[in-house]
């Protein structure tokens, strides 16, 4: 029943069991990275569209100055609207005892007596709101956790000008803030940002909204047209200061969640497809290379009557085999990675239930894409194993050609010695073989280089955009544009050093079949604090006529400078400009766009009037600032730039520094197995050559010297073509990672190329270490002995 090929089977797979160790090992990489990758990604598309759906999560939202209760009939007579709801929103300042900083909120209204008809709230604790109850509140979990608020604490803030005492009678998520971000914040600061909920009626009266609204949010009917909705919206909202109306895709916290969601699924396509194609190669490698060492015994195999689908199976059967262990360990540490990856995501994103999804479709198809790779990569060794004539297969292989080498020819020959002849010979007589085992270990060379180089991008990111960039202390926001006087209040604050004002605009830019919702940041001429920089990273002053574009947004409006842009503004009158685009300017975070704040005002014909500022202040004074902000009705935001900057590398930071950490453990995996393979390879094939040197009297060191030294030049003449491929590697990620939210720079630290050079040099090292055991065990006369 365990007939002749299947203990051959065996018998092979145990003389080349750490080479097929390394390649399950490189596969099962590959794999991890898919069921990861697509693993996290499914898990949180699940948990948002579940959530969604059961908390009737709007598709359509709009804010405006203030309209009164009967506009909502207006509204829902539009065709396709299958529910409205308006509301009162109101910004708040919120003051936490032993914080000295200020923290800000929103306040949003809640039916009296009634369960929301959309963007309902999951209760993670206690109740929801009684019906006129004036003084409680529901507050969002993540701010909860944040100062460690029990049912019954009572949050101070500031509403309207007053202070109030507001008693948590419940904790709660809401799917309008998975991704909870406060005013002029990039990344979520929990601690320094919380949403609450309040009754309709007790929230009207704090902020003088008697049966008026100033949020309006709506679920449209499937098949409706949402562009033709929202227009409609647009119309009846106009006169009442309305901005214009957005679909789901641009509401905020749904826009990074959808983000993010992009992000993985590039991860997941790209990385796993390099490992996949290392392990494809290196299992090419191995088959054609057992193919060759077993040429007779294929011979033998085929005369006495095994046919060529036969042995074609026998070596598949290898390959598979390799497959499915790979598989079974690369799903295995893909769950338990995505497991990990999944719980961090929920330090960031607030869904009620976010658990690692076991997708049987992911595993599956991480297997299927594993074998294709594995098989296609061994098709043609397969097939020379399988069409050998057995008369041709029993002879040995013909010798390679002789003819003098390059170093004979040039006459250099003589300055090496007889040793190292040999290894030059054997490098040159077969130049295919050199050529792909030169590429192989300059692959794991490039892999390394790739992982490696996301802790440089983020450095240099976050020197660009906080040091060099935004080199403001304080960004004040204000609730309503004031006065350019307002700086002269804020120089008076203590600690102040200095002062720059801004303006920003809502505003929708488009040109030609083109348009993005973005802001206009208006700076003083030559801004010293909040700077923009050019293409060469040089700051530049604010052009005195037009608008400068960050380069993503450039790119995605199809402009250049020199082109017009009309810009429809979002608040105000509202009115239709008409711009010229004179700068493109370089930003790392975000889509911004910058004019002259006094020619901003002039085009939208107000006088001097600001919306924020940035502050210098000096850090001994923080204290008496921070207490004097907290009692300022008036700014709506205030962003501590340090402490932004912590939140960058904990936030955005933290997820590409863990899934590089699980890079670099895969390269430096990716770059032993390969290493190792060509090693062990070389031993197998030139057994019976290396033993007969040893009985022609030649050392064990000097046999070492022929083995390694073609070993040790293959690596040499890796380096820097691995060098190249990593750069290369890592300039295709930088586009691939080059989104709305941020680009990922392609830049390389001269340490990074040096210690993915160590890596590759040490796993050098221990996989000789490896082989030379094999050498020693190496039975002289048994190696000369032909194949039985």
């Amino acid at each position: 029943m365990f007939g002749a090929l299947n203990r051959k089977f065996v018998r092979d797979l145990w003389n080349i069991k750490g080479q097929v160790l390394a390649i399950i090992l490189v596969m099962a990489c590959g794999i991890s990275m898919y069921v990861l990758s697509f693993g996290v990604m499914d898990s949180l598309a699940l948990s948002r569209n579940i959530y969604y759906d059961h908390y009737r999560f709007a598709d359509v939202f709009a804010q405006l100055k203030r309209a009164p209760e009967a506009v909502k009939k207006q509204i829902s007579d539009i065709p396709g609207v299958s529910a409205v709801e308006t509301r009162v929103i109101f910004g708040v300042t919120v003051q936490v005892a032993g914080m000295e900083e200020p923290a800000t909120g929103k306040l949003l209204s809640l039916p009296d007596g009634r369960t929301p008809l959309l963007n309902n709230l999951y209760l993670r604790s206690g109740r929801l709101l009684l019906p006129d109850e004036d003084d409680a509140i529901l507050c969002s979990e993540a701010f909860a956790n944040a100062h460690g608020f029990t049912l019954g604490d009572r949050v101070d803030m500031v509403v309207n000008g007053h202070k109030r005492s507001l008693k948590i009678v419940g904790v709660v998520l809401s799917p309008e803030y998975v991704y909870s971000l406060g005013p002029g914040q990039l990344f979520p600061d929990d601690k320094r940002f919380g949403v609450f909920w309040m009754n309709r009626r007790a929230l009207e009266a704090a902020v003088d909204m008697d049966g008026a609204f100033n949020d309006v949010s709506l679920r449209v009917e499937r098949g409706a047209n949402v562009e033709d909705i929202k227009q409609a919206l647009d119309v009846i909202l106009e006169r009442y200061g309305g901005l214009i109306s957005y679909g789901r895709e641009d509401q905020l916290s749904n826009w990074f969640v959808s983000n993010e969601l992009e992000q993985l699924k590039i991860m997941g396509y790209f990385v796993p497809m390099v490992f996949l194609s290392v392990a494809a190669f290196l299992v090419n490698v191995v088959m054609t290379r057992q193919v060759a060492t077993q040429r007779e015994q294929i011979g033998m195999l085929k005369a006495v009557g095994y046919s060529n689908l036969e042995i074609a199976l026998h070596y598949l059967k290898m390959v598979l085999l390799i497959v499915f262990f790979g598989a079974l360990v690369g799903i295995g540490v893909g769950i338990w990675f995505g497991t990990g990856v999944t719980q961090m995501y929920t330090r960031f994103f607030h869904f009620p239930i976010l658990r690692f999804a076991f997708s049987p479709d992911v595993m599956i198809f991480a297997t299927a894409l594993s074998a294709a790779a594995a098989v296609t990569g061994t098709l043609w060794a397969i097939r020379q194993a399988a069409v050998l004539p057995p008369a041709e297969a029993m002879r040995p292989a013909s010798p390679v050609q002789f003819r003098e080498t390059i170093l004979k020819r040039l006459g250099l020959e003589r300055l090496f010695s007889h040793l190292s002849r040999i290894v030059l010979r054997q490098l040159e007589r077969r130049p295919v073989r050199t050529l792909m085992s030169t590429f192989g270990i300059g692959l794991s060379i490039a892999i390394l280089i790739y992982a490696f180089f996301a802790e440089d991008s983020i450095n240099y990111l976050m020197e660009v955009h906080f040091d060099m960039a935004q080199r403001e202390d304080v960004s004040l926001g204000f609730v309503e544009p004031r006065s350019i006087t307002a700086l002269e209040e804020i120089r008076l604050m203590p600690g102040v050093l200095k002062v720059e004002p801004m303006r920003d605009v809502a505003v929708f830019l488009k040109s030609g079949h083109y348009s993005k919702r973005t802001a206009i940041t208006g700076l003083r001429p030559d801004p010293d604090l909040h700077r923009i920089l050019g293409q060469n990273l040089k700051a530049v002053p604010i052009p005195d006529r037009g608008i400068a574009l960050s380069s993503k947004l450039a790119e995605m409006l199809g402009v250049g400078a020199g082109d017009m842009l009309t810009v429809e503004v979002l608040e105000g009158r509202r009115p239709v400009l008409e711009i010229p685009v004179t700068a493109i300017v370089e930003e790392f975070i975000g889509l911004n766009a910058f004019m002259d704040m006094d020619q901003l005002n002039r085009a939208l014909q107000e006088g001097t009037v600001i919306t924020g500022a940035a502050l210098l202040v000096d850090p001994l004074w923080n204290g008496p600032l921070y207490q004097q902000i907290k009692d300022i009705p008036s700014i709506a935001g205030m962003t501590i730039l340090r402490k932004a900057r912590d939140i960058f590398r904990e936030t955005m930071g933290e997820n590409i520094l863990i899934m590089a950490t699980i890079n670099i453990l895969f390269a430096g995996l990716i770059a032993f197995g390969i290493i190792y393979n060509t090693a062990r390879i070389a031993l197998s094939e030139r057994g019976r050559e290396l033993a007969s040197l040893r009985v022609l009297g030649l050392t064990k060191g000097e046999v070492a010297y022929i083995l390694f030294g073609e070993m040790a030049a293959i690596v040499l003449m890796a380096i820097p073509a691995g060098l190249v491929m990593g750069y290369l590697l890592v300039q295709a990620m930088a586009v691939l990672m080059d989104t709305e939210l941020y680009r990922i720079p392609a830049v390389i630290d001269r340490d990074t190329y040096g210690l993915a050079v160590v890596v590759v040099i040490v796993s050098s090292l221990l996989s000789f270490y490896l082989v030379w055991r094999q050498v020693e065990s190496i039975d002289l006369v048994s190696a000369q002995k032909g194949v039985e």
